[in-house]
């Protein structure tokens, strides 16, 4: 799994993505996202893999819930919530879900060590990739949907260059999704400008209907997002380091089918792009095809 890396903090606790992850603080259509408390980590494995501790500290509570049935393919059949005390403050528990636990209560863990393997969640999209939800809670309130502290991005985002045109090669293909890896995108993300400043891209676009920014040390000076130049949403909130921005009455297209962009961060990976069909099947592309994306 490669080295742990430092991508998020609340509270005096650190949670960690794997070197060549990825990861995610807007990319769902739950509150917790929206309300910068969730953390969504992608270790890189597939559903059915073992996957490492995004946070340090003992294991003091295990539950498995009730989680919808999954739309076009098959669930786990229930989702497994995971408290962890932090080591770095035990003063606040760790919620993870999407995983169910090779460990057991009393369990003390390091990040990256065992966890849990991934299982795929009622309470996921047709497209949703494995992951581990996190969020930052007092002990008192563990497993409440709402309640959490809110995350702080720890990455660098410095002032990546804005793109011309989303061109690019897929690299991989199957009927939940594409991943191309686009032409002139910098280290850690898909960049974009929020009042002419330089940002990274967070979301599922537009699909979800809102998306987050996040934003270096240049201060915004308007509220307009733009991707190749054009508008693509409005913020509405500003979060330390980060904005949440309504989406524009807009749409991504391939060869003049509708499509969305899933958008993460990277914290060593080469940043890839998932396109995402309206439904499963509806991407027929081939591996080592280059297309562009138009914005209408």
């Amino acid at each position: 799994m490669g080295e742990m890396i430092p991508v998020a903090s609340s509270e005096d606790v650190t949670v960690y993505c794997p070197e060549f992850g990825r990861y995610a603080f807007y990319n769902s259509p739950y509150p917790a996202h929206r309300l910068s408390i969730g953390v969504d980590v992608y270790p890189g494995v597939g559903f059915g893999d073992v996957a490492g501790s995004p946070v340090g500290g003992e294991v003091i509570q295990i539950r498995k819930v009730k989680a919808p049935r999954g739309r076009t393919f098959k669930d786990h059949g229930y989702d497994v919530v995971t408290v962890i005390r932090s080591s770095e403050n035990p003063g606040r528990v760790v919620k993870t879900l999407h995983i169910e636990p090779v460990v057991e209560c009393g369990d003390v863990l390091e990040p990256g060590q065992d966890l849990g393997v991934l299982i795929r969640s009622g309470y996921y999209g047709f497209s949703t990739a494995p992951h581990i939800h996190v969020e930052v809670r007092p002990p008192s309130d563990p497993l409440r949907v709402r309640g959490g502290s809110r995350l702080r991005r720890l990455l660098d985002v410095g002032s990546p260059k804005p793109l011309d045109e989303l061109r690019g090669v897929v690299t991989r293909s199957r009927r939940e999704y594409a991943v191309v890896k686009l032409e002139g995108v910098p280290a850690h993300g898909v960049p974009c400008t929020v009042g002419g400043a330089p940002g990274l891209l967070d979301g599922g676009i537009p699909y979800y209907g809102w998306l987050g920014v996040h934003m270096g040390s240049v201060a915004p000076r308007g509220d307009l997002v733009e991707l190749c130049g054009k508008p693509i949403a409005d913020v509405r909130s500003l979060r330390g380091n980060a904005c949440i921005a309504e989406c524009t009455d807009f749409s991504f297209r391939l060869d003049g089918v509708p499509i969305g962009l899933s958008l993460y961060l990277y914290p060593r990976a080469e940043p890839e792009v998932l396109l995402i069909p309206m439904r499963p099947g509806g991407l027929e592309l081939e591996t080592s095809t280059e297309i562009t994306i138009e914005i209408k």
